[in-house]
């Protein structure tokens, strides 16, 4: 499908080409439709029946990952020439990142690797972006942990979703700040020009604020749900994942509400979650299932943004929350 401009270039050349071929009124005429007609067309969104579509953060496309530890490094397109996400592109980045994508059946979040993308455009584009940490098995984490690391239980870079970096030329602070205006995730900074970025729960910290060890996470308490993409045509599914836990074994109802601005104006309508089975309560055992939560978007969701709430049917912890609300998603569609 062509992009709005490129329908509405193709549509004023065809009537251009009519109205060359009539007079007098009736041209006059033409180029009242023909005015019209064309605004209507720019009033359509944009289908996100594309991959450069799906995120509001995007950069060029192209992005360069080095592993400083063990050399690895992938210098590829992230879409393909017809508009589809890179495949073997995304292979070669979760083999810098050490993602056992095989055993995930996932790729590392590709929120995170567009939102690199984006930032990494920003400040040095064409530069190769240095990773110092990017995935983290939960043994390995725990490992680092328990050697005095500064690395957090709930620790995003366990959900293929976090990177530490830095860019040669580039201060770590001002990357920081950058980041931090957007309000798109999370950033953090200790002092040098190594910054950490997720796509996670949009926050800040540096070393003064940051709350590792505090037990802040503990107790499902800062549990997150996020989308795979950001934008959704209504009947498409929704591939939902919860990150930022501390411990398995948590409940979650099969029906579920889409709200607008945060939950604040109700509920604009309803859907369910696929589940296996016919129960009303699903149990997330492990990491990977809390990956790997469908949802139908219902095709009678109009154009707008909302978030995804989901009722905790079972908590293990009386401090974890009775419901959670997912990032922002945005829904485009043709027509009222």
């Amino acid at each position: 499908m062509l992009p709005n401009g490129e329908c509405v270039g193709s549509f004023l050349s065809v009537m251009l080409r009519l109205n060359a071929s009539v007079t007098g009124l009736r041209r006059g005429l033409l180029r009242i439709v023909l005015v019209v007609s064309a605004l209507v067309m720019l009033s359509v969104p944009i289908r996100a029946e594309t991959a450069a579509d799906r995120f509001f953060l995007m950069g060029n496309g192209r992005i360069d990952i080095k592993n400083m530890h063990n050399g690895k490094e992938a210098a590829v397109n992230l879409l393909t020439a017809d508009g589809s996400f890179n495949e073997e592109g995304f292979a070669r980045i979760d083999e810098v990142f050490g993602f056992p994508t095989g055993e995930k059946g996932e790729h590392i979040s590709r929120r995170l690797i567009f939102m690199l993308n984006y930032f990494s455009d920003l400040v040095a584009p064409g530069k190769t972006i240095k990773l110092v940490s990017g995935y983290r098995s939960p043994d390995y984490n725990t490992k680092i942990r328990d050697a005095g690391g500064n690395v957090a239980k709930t620790s995003l870079h366990m959900d293929g979703m976090a990177i530490d970096f830095s860019i040669d030329g580039v201060r770590g602070k001002k990357l920081w700040e950058i980041i931090k205006s957007k309000d798109c995730c999370g950033i953090g900074n200790y002092g040098s020009d190594i910054v950490h970025l997720d796509s996670g729960k949009p926050r800040f910290w540096e070393a003064a604020t940051s709350k590792v060890r505090t037990g802040e996470s503990d107790n499902n308490r800062r549990i997150y749900l996020s989308t795979d993409y950001d934008r959704y045509m209504p009947g498409d599914t929704v591939r939902l994942s919860f990150s930022s836990v501390s411990e398995f074994g948590f409940g979650i109802g099969r029906a579920v509400a889409f709200v607008d601005d945060a939950g604040e104006n109700g509920t604009a309508a309803t859907g369910e979650i696929t589940f296996e089975d016919n129960s009303e309560c699903a149990a997330i055992r492990d990491r990977n299932a809390s990956h790997s939560i469908s949802l139908p978007l219902p095709a009678s969701l109009r154009n707008g943004r909302y978030r995804i709430r989901i009722d905790f049917c079972r908590r293990p912890f009386e401090q974890m929350p009775s419901m959670i609300l997912s990032n922002e998603i945005e829904v485009v569609r043709h027509g009222p």
